[in-house]
């Protein structure tokens, strides 16, 4: 009998809750974009995304995903989409791929249990679907070691209103075209449980028991509820950058905006406006311990 002591329990308890308050909020400051999501919509791309990954690339319990996404509210999706399915991600840094190196955990500044910020490249020796931004899209296909050993490649635009690819090369799958067509529930399978691996980092294997535990630890530490308002800019390519970004939020209630190409010159009005009462990732604003500091 499957249990809910991974992450996707902790979504549908958050869904059954709290279905419309914002759950994840995006601004990207070099777009100009700004997406809001309720635990509901969240849910509804976690599940179109599950059964993607399952029915349309026959993704197993088990399968690797290597997820080529800056921090994004999508790559928060495809996370818990993994989790949801027993699938292991693998986030790296894009700006790594773009180089040929695949190191994980250096595309924006952050708090890192790496003191190094970096890591040995991704494994491509074993097989792997591989979920790549548009940006990257071209490095990874010229790279024969990276796009020619995945089993699959998934080309995200990360487009603001859910528009495809500007150009989808051969052999991509075109995520926002192909995950409308998927259903707005996903049920996994018995094999699927709390002690399945599910995240990839710093070379460490976690379980979904594993990321719960850690998420519910660091709300304590932090002393998150649901009346707060997380911003984050880190990546998603630490366990710290995972819990604050999605884990930690969900967890406690509380809100997470996720930010990528900070505009400093914009930052005090955004706190104000978004009613900030923590922050992650901020050049001289995080606390001297590394956490997330609350503020006054």
């Amino acid at each position: 009998m499957r249990d809910d002591g991974g992450p996707a329990g902790l979504l549908r308890r958050r869904v059954a809750d709290d279905p419309s308050s914002p759950l994840v909020t995006f601004y990207d400051d070099a777009s100009g974009e700004r997406v809001e999501l309720s635990a509901r919509t969240f849910d509804n791309w976690v599940a179109k995304t599950a059964n993607f990954l399952v029915d349309g690339l026959a993704a197993e319990p088990g399968t690797r995903v290597v997820l080529a996404l800056p921090p994004h509210w999508q790559t928060a999706v495809w996370l818990m989409a993994c989790w949801s399915a027993g699938l292991v991600a693998e986030p790296v840094d894009p700006a790594s791929v773009k180089e040929g190196t695949s190191k994980q955990g250096t595309s924006e500044p952050s708090d890192t249990s790496d003191p190094s910020g970096t890591s040995e490249p991704f494994d491509t020796s074993e097989p792997y679907i591989l979920a790549a931004a548009q940006e990257v899209l071209d490095d990874v296909i010229a790279d024969g070691a990276l796009g020619g050993a995945a089993e699959e490649i998934v080309g995200l635009s990360l487009h603001a209103l859910g528009g495809p690819l500007a150009e989808c090369p051969p052999g991509v799958t075109d995520y926002a075209v192909e995950v409308r067509a998927y259903g707005d529930r996903f049920v996994p399978g018995p094999e699927v449980t709390s002690e399945t691996p599910a995240l990839n980092v710093t070379k460490t294997t976690f379980s979904a028991a594993d990321l719960v535990g850690a998420a519910r630890t660091a709300v304590e530490k932090w002393d998150l509820d649901a009346r707060d308002r997380l911003l984050v800019h880190m990546p998603f390519t630490t366990l710290d950058g995972v819990l604050t970004g999605l884990l930690a939020p969900l967890a406690s209630g509380a809100s997470v905006i996720i930010q990528r190409n900070l505009d400093k010159a914009v930052l005090d009005r955004r706190l104000t406006l978004e009613h900030v009462t923590v922050v992650a990732g901020l050049p001289g604003r995080n606390d001297a311990s590394g956490s997330p500091r609350r503020l006054a």
